[in-house]
């Protein structure tokens, strides 16, 4: 059979609104506190200590990068809705906590806890099960979308609400948020109609040699790693470069305002250039250079208000334009039998990264001074500079689709064989138990026709 319509029915819209809100109402819990953490931390006891202080912001990551794969795998066995659910209570009881701390060791370990309630995993494979495999991409794109405007929302509601129930009245709304979003797993998401393992979207175990062998993925997951670093770094310094040109944190978002925007807007072009133009390399290296750009005129411009914005604004936009242009490298390079696992390893350096930038930051400012923390940063980008310099451009291509009639291991073997040799196909996964058959295959030049030729008679 052909390619079948690549439309979301009623039940998949449904579904993938929902868990989108399911994510971004968590992720919204995790960012609200960024851009007014550290200027709360350093009066709760034990946080004049910007070590601790580091500690408490990014802890949520070293466990979420840890847990956030085994959730997966529990959410294969026991079904994704409980664990769903238990990851969710998980991270309101660490909220809770961090809420009522009166010192900035509770708060580690209410940021901890939160970081354990690690449902990303799971939720992706819900989506996978309510979603046919030929409008997946489409429902994690909208998952995507949510967590970039999530995050460029609570930039500046953060300094807002701030004002109103401080950051104590924070960490208890985004526990409010988490069971909000259980509300939205009980009454709007769908049941599965069967849970099962999706290699496009899942860690396989067998798959991991695989994936950190491979060292175009693995020059990816420095640069995810590296990014959020940076990100939390910069959370860690910029309140306070802020406060000192005269803006009350409740103020913040006068400056948060504009610079996101803006840096949406300014993301548009360079991505459209990247993806139809086959300038993907040049514009990725084009960003990680603005980046270090911004960190620079973040340090030497920080007693200016007009520079730091100018600064912030320089960063945001490249960081809009890497956050979105990673995940489709690591589509274009990742095996199509090992996507799922190449993506959860990069999810979970993500998270590593953003520990350990914000560690590294505390650090930083503890025993060495403020602007340590903008060389840190820089540093960190030149030698992503280096690294993404070997990168070699990704070829231009795209994932097809196809459903296919029931077939056995056998004739699956064999069609995979046949559509490997067909013109314009560069990679071809076959999975008989799933009915379907991916390929990677070039913008340019694929006979489309002598594919559904084939698939028709399997």
């Amino acid at each position: 059979m052909s390619v079948v319509s690549s439309v979301m029915n009623p039940a998949e819209k449904r579904a993938s609104y929902g868990l989108a809100g399911i994510y971004g109402l968590r992720m919204l819990g995790l960012f609200i506190i960024l851009p007014v953490f550290a200027l709360y931390a350093e009066h709760l006891p034990g946080g004049e200590n910007h070590m601790l202080m580091g500690l408490a912001l990014g802890a949520y990551g070293l466990t979420q990068a840890i847990l956030q794969i085994p959730a997966g795998w529990l959410s294969d066995r026991y079904g994704r809705k409980p664990v769903i659910y238990i990851g969710l209570v998980i991270f309101a009881i660490g909220s809770f906590i961090a809420a009522y701390a009166d010192n900035i060791y509770l708060v580690i370990l209410g940021r901890a806890i939160q970081g354990a309630g690690a449902i990303n995993a799971a939720v992706m494979a819900l989506t996978a099960d309510l979603t046919r495999e030929e409008v997946r991409t489409k429902a994690m794109a909208m998952i995507g979308m949510t967590i970039g405007i999530t995050f460029s929302l609570s930039l500046i509601l953060s300094p807002l609400l701030h004002g109103v129930m401080g950051v104590p009245g924070l960490f208890a709304l985004t526990g409010v948020l988490a069971f909000v979003a259980m509300l939205l797993v009980r009454f709007v998401i769908p049941n599965p109609a069967i849970t099962r393992f999706h290699s496009d979207t899942e860690a396989g175990h067998g798959k991991f040699a695989e994936v950190l062998r491979n060292k175009d993925l693995l020059r990816l997951d420095f640069g995810i790693f590296s990014l959020h670093a940076i990100l939390m770094s910069v959370f860690m310094q910029v309140p306070f470069v802020l406060k000192a040109n005269g803006l009350m944190v409740e103020e913040h978002w006068k400056v948060y305002l504009p610079v996101m925007l803006i840096a949406f807007v300014l993301m548009v072009p360079p991505i459209i250039i990247a993806e139809t133009k086959g300038k993907m390399k040049q514009v990725f290296m084009l960003a990680v250079f603005l980046a270090f750009c911004a960190q620079a005129l973040l340090m030497f411009g920080q007693h200016s208000l007009w520079a730091v914005a100018a600064a912030l604004l320089i960063f945001f936009s490249a960081f809009n334009v890497l956050e979105a242009t990673l995940p489709s490298l690591i589509s274009k390079i990742a095996p199509l039998s090992a996507k799922g696992t190449a993506m959860g390893v990069y999810s979970s350096v993500q998270f590593l990264g953003a520990f350990f930038g914000a560690v590294m930051g505390g650090i930083l400012m503890q025993n060495v001074s403020g602007n340590a923390v903008f060389i840190f940063s820089m540093v960190l980008l030149a030698v992503w500079l280096l690294v993404a310099s070997t990168m070699r451009p990704p070829a231009a291509v795209r994932t097809k689709l196809y459903h296919l009639s029931p077939l056995s291991d056998d004739e699956a073997s064999q069609l995979q064989q046949k559509l490997r040799e067909l013109s314009g196909v560069r990679e071809v996964l076959v999975v008989s138990i799933e009915a379907i058959a991916c390929l990677k295959v070039d913008m340019v030049g694929f006979d489309e026709a002598a594919v559904e030729k084939l698939v028709n008679k399997s």
